[in-house]
């Protein structure tokens, strides 16, 4: 992997130390997929990230928003430049059957989230290898984040917390992207990904006989009408223009196959790009829902809790990734994405008062790569390399760039 910059010589550095480097990041993305843990629940990989720091020579603290760690190399005061890659996985059994397939039933990498961590490592090691060799290169201080707990949108706002932003001029991510293939990136300006919000909806109706139903009210019934009425109301009484999805995941209610539920809780996830029609959202499915159940002679409960704002990319920073993955992988290679994702990312909490940029790394291999979230889900370890030269170039362009900056 070369590139065509100002520095040639940092270039063929990088290059070489990244490729002795990539058998070990290799292996321990492996262990790391092999060993998957929940959100909140990183120890082991929390312990192994601060160890594999400390070893490279990076400053490190341990326990910040929980289980994440933070860890920072650079002159003390200087200009401070962020990056945020999270760490946990899911609730899904994996079936995959690679070799280094998930030891733990019922847990899995099946977001990309063990890629995630071997790229900040990646990172981390090509820095340290930088501040040794040429020290004068690294002339703002870096701050590499570690985020537990990623996929229940809790992490960052822990992280946040326990001070993790502090004095953040700019923040780059990264996420994996399966229909991306390896080898190449995505960017886009302005929006990235969807505010989110989890919705909850109970359904009070009236229990009876199976064989009499019209002598109670069928909470089930009630509780079908509102999941088909939501989505009826969203076509025609929003602005399609400014798309919304509402999405139920789990349905409870019942006690035995002849009597009729007196009550049903619906759990589902709200997603909208407009951040103001997201704060509207709330009151207009309460008055929805409400006007359903007692259209049929029941009563509901709605509760709403905002997960995320959405992802927000900083023009500039952008357009720096995209001009650092051209110069790295080719402007072929560089997609720049038309259309942002409804998916949700607590990253957009951690960019509350400063610039950032996320960008998609692509992990689909000769033979297509499944969604993200599948049990069969398979990121191209081929993508390690390219995710870790965009970043860590972009992190050293940026400090480049600051510094002219403050040349009188």
């Amino acid at each position: 992997m070369t590139a065509t910059t100002a520095h040639p010589s940092l270039e063929s550095t990088l290059n070489a130390e990244l490729e002795a480097a990539l058998p070990e990041l290799i292996e321990l993305r492996r262990h790391l997929h092999r060993h998957p843990e929940l959100s909140g629940q990183e120890q082991q990989t929390a312990a192994l990230v601060a160890g594999e720091l400390r070893r490279l020579g990076w400053q490190v603290r341990e326990g910040v928003g929980r289980t994440g760690v933070v860890a920072e190399l650079g002159p003390q005061g200087a200009p401070l430049v962020a990056l945020r890659v999270d760490m946990d996985a899911l609730p899904v059994e994996e079936r995959t059957a690679l070799p280094y397939a998930s030891s733990r039933q019922g847990l899995m990498h099946a977001c990309g989230h063990d890629i995630h961590t071997t790229v900040g490592l990646g990172v981390a090691r090509l820095l340290a290898h930088v501040a040794a060799q040429e020290p004068a290169r690294l002339s703002a201080r870096v701050r590499l984040l570690f985020q537990p707990a990623e996929e229940t949108a809790e992490g960052a706002a822990w992280m946040r917390a326990d001070g993790a932003m502090e004095a953040v001029e700019a923040l780059f991510g990264v996420h994996v992207y399966p229909s991306i293939p390896v080898g190449s990136i995505g960017v886009r300006c302005g929006s990235l990904t969807a505010a989110a919000g989890e919705l909850e909806v109970e359904v009070l109706g009236e229990g009876g006989h199976g064989a009499r139903p019209h002598q109670s009210t069928d909470a089930i019934w009630i509780a079908a009408r509102v999941v088909s009425g939501l989505q009826e109301a969203i076509s025609r009484r929003l602005d399609a223009l400014h798309p919304v999805v509402v999405s139920f995941g789990r349905i409870e209610g019942g006690k035995a196959f002849n009597v009729i539920a007196d009550h049903v809780r619906l759990l589902g996830t709200v997603r909208c790009l407009d951040t103001e029609l997201h704060a509207q959202l709330p009151g207009w499915i309460e008055d929805t829902v409400q006007a359903l159940c007692q259209g049929h002679g029941g009563e509901a409960r709605v509760r709403y809790r905002v997960i995320s704002p959405p992802v927000h990319n900083d023009r500039e920073l952008t357009e720096l990734v995209a001009s650092v993955g051209e110069q790295l992988l080719g402007r072929e290679r560089v997609q720049w994405l038309e259309q942002p994702s409804l998916g949700a990312e607590d990253f957009a909490q951690l960019l509350d008062g400063t610039r950032g940029t996320m960008f998609r790394l692509g992990v689909a291999g000769p033979a297509g790569c499944s969604p993200l979230h599948s049990s069969t889900f398979a990121a191209d370890e081929g993508c390690l390399p390219v995710g870790i030269g965009v970043l860590s170039r972009a992190l050293l362009r940026w400090i480049e760039q600051r510094a002219a900056r403050l040349e009188p």
